[in-house]
């Protein structure tokens, strides 16, 4: 995985002690649907990653700070996708605990909350596997708020382009056991061949009543919104180029492959969601989000 796009995102990686922009930018996009009158999600301890962050310390964590409110493309629109986002991956995983699932894997954790905020069955363990800057970061933030998980919760300090299934299973994963994993916006950062072998890793841990979700992005739409006022607000307003950071090669058909090994999979636009919930972003000219798509996938029990 030494690639260009792998270089690229250390350069993100690196700001604040190992916590990345881009974390951080999914963060603010918390903290403000937090504080908005018609909240999709509900994160609270959002605006405190966001504000221990020095490279972060000065962005929004309301849309009133925001010049032009919810007309600016980063801080409204784009911050309320990932307010969507958070809320559909959140009732995904509750659905899949309230089936079969006790134990969470969450994938490239970043400064997900999910173990703080979610009402959990008691007996649920909830892994987070990111690299040990992140990790270390995060905690260091909710030491100081004096919070504590609503569950079990297990840190995996691991770079997921190291061993990642030896650190979780050495943390006390259960292959045995049902799961529900998350890789929330993860995968269109990885060369095609990581992302290949990250969803046979978890096909192989998955035992039957498993779920998984990730987010993926149509590999012809890449660089089709190079000028997408999404796309470009990110790099004017905080100097994130996310399609620098994304992966250019060909992109496997992770869901394709899971439906042949005899998981049910399903595929949404974010705007399905929308409409559903009667808010968020819907489809505009020359719409960046218009390529993205969530699947949700269930290995069938025995």
């Amino acid at each position: 995985m030494d690639t260009t796009t792998t270089d690229a995102r250390a350069e993100t990686e690196g700001v604040d002690g190992g916590v990345g922009l881009t974390a951080l930018l999914v963060a603010t996009a918390r903290a403000i649907e937090t504080h908005r009158h018609d909240s999709l999600a509900q994160d609270g301890y959002a605006e405190h990653f966001v504000r221990a962050a020095p490279a972060s310390a000065g962005w929004p964590v309301r849309v009133e700070q925001v010049a032009g409110g919810d007309s600016n493309h980063l801080w409204g629109r784009f911050a309320r996708y990932f307010g969507l986002r958070t809320r559909v991956l959140d009732e995904f995983l509750l659905r899949s605990v309230r089936r079969d699932a006790r134990q969470v894997v969450l994938l490239g954790a970043g400064l997900d909350t999910r173990a703080y905020r979610l009402d959990w069955p008691s007996d649920l363990v909830v892994y987070e596997v990111d690299r040990a800057g992140v990790l270390a970061f995060k905690e260091g933030v909710l030491q100081e708020l004096s919070a504590a998980p609503r569950v079990k919760r297990v840190t995996v300090p691991v770079d997921l382009r190291s061993d990642w299934v030896a650190a979780l299973t050495s943390a006390g994963f259960d292959p045995v056991v049902p799961s529900a994993w998350l890789a929330e916006g993860l995968l269109f950062y990885l060369p095609g061949a990581a992302e290949t072998s990250l969803v046979d890793s978890v096909h192989r841990l998955a035992a039957g009543g498993s779920a998984l979700a990730f987010e993926a992005k149509l590999e012809k739409d890449l660089m089709a919104y190079r000028d997408s006022p999404i796309y470009s607000a990110t790099r004017e307003q905080i100097g994130i180029d996310l399609l620098h950071l994304f992966d250019h090669g060909p992109r496997p058909d992770s869901a394709g492959a899971l439906r042949a090994r005899g998981w049910s999979v399903s595929m949404h636009t974010p705007f399905e969601f929308s409409r559903k919930h009667g808010r968020g972003p819907l489809p505009e000219p020359n719409d960046a989000l218009e390529g993205n798509r969530w699947v949700f996938a269930h290995k069938p029990r025995p």
